[in-house]
């Protein structure tokens, strides 16, 4: 019986925010690909004794491949385990092309990305009432290029809650562009390997945030999260809990 490959979300680092249905898989791989440069090690510490573990930092897209071809012809499952949820910035659109092409199937398994640890670890939300009903995911032009329509420059112009990933290390650039239209003492929040136990976190504004993120010492593995949600005096309550407020499931004091 031929194998399969299994694409799994790892989750921010903690190794109790896999999902279950990840770790199940893991727990029965015979062979493991995971990210290494970014995935906790801890993560596979369910996996059983005899998988074959490989490291994904050090091999090029073909030797990936190759491995999951070679595995799965031999009856084996492959769990392929990128960071936090593989749907960002996981790189395996070209993974999936390439199984598709050598006729190996394949299943997905959503995790828990960075940018929710983040917002965990600063005990935000990051929608509020009349504060930013848009979270904007995205990262700064590094050596993978991006559509000049989303650059971050552009992207401010919403003032919404931007979850910036891959883009600590050129954090003055980045401050610049925001800038563009968010407000100088909009706020600002850091956070290092949410989730991890060396978790870091450094707060500050627009105006002060890239001198606090270069005396922290943070270089990489960082969410940058911009927004009024991560100033506690915009809390306003919302509509659903609201004593007044009426809706399908409950009737309210006084309908509005």
């Amino acid at each position: 019986m031929d194998g399969k490959v299994i694409f799994i979300g790892g989750g921010p680092g903690d190794p109790e925010l896999l999902t279950l249905k990840a770790y199940n898989v893991i727990k029965k791989a015979d062979v493991i690909i995971y990210a290494g440069s970014l995935v906790n090690r801890d993560v596979l510490n369910c996996a059983k004794n005899d998988s074959i573990i490989k490291n994904s930092a050090s091999m090029n897209l073909d030797e990936i491949l190759d491995l999951m071809k070679k595995s799965v012809k031999n009856g084996k499952l492959v769990a392929r385990v990128h960071t936090g949820d593989p749907a960002i910035y996981g790189a395996i659109g070209e993974q999936i092309e390439g199984l598709k092409e050598r006729k190996i199937s394949f299943e997905i398994i959503p995790g828990v990305s960075s940018f929710f640890a983040a917002a965990a670890a600063l005990e935000t939300e990051l929608t509020l009432p009349e504060v930013s009903q848009t979270v904007i995911i995205t990262r700064p032009e590094g050596r993978t290029p991006k559509p000049s329509s989303e650059a971050i420059s552009k992207l401010s112009e919403h003032n919404a809650t931007m979850c910036i990933f891959l883009g600590v290390q050129m954090i003055e650039n980045v401050v610049d562009d925001l800038l563009t239209h968010y407000k100088s003492e909009t706020p600002v929040a850091v956070v290092q390997k949410a989730s991890w136990p060396d978790e870091k976190i450094v707060r500050g504004t627009l105006s002060n945030i890239s001198e606090r993120v270069k005396s922290s010492g943070i270089t990489k593995t960082s969410m940058i999260i911009v927004g009024d949600v991560l100033n506690t005096e915009c809390i306003k309550p919302s509509k659903l809990y609201d004593k007044e407020f009426t809706h399908e499931y409950r009737i309210g004091d006084k309908k509005i």
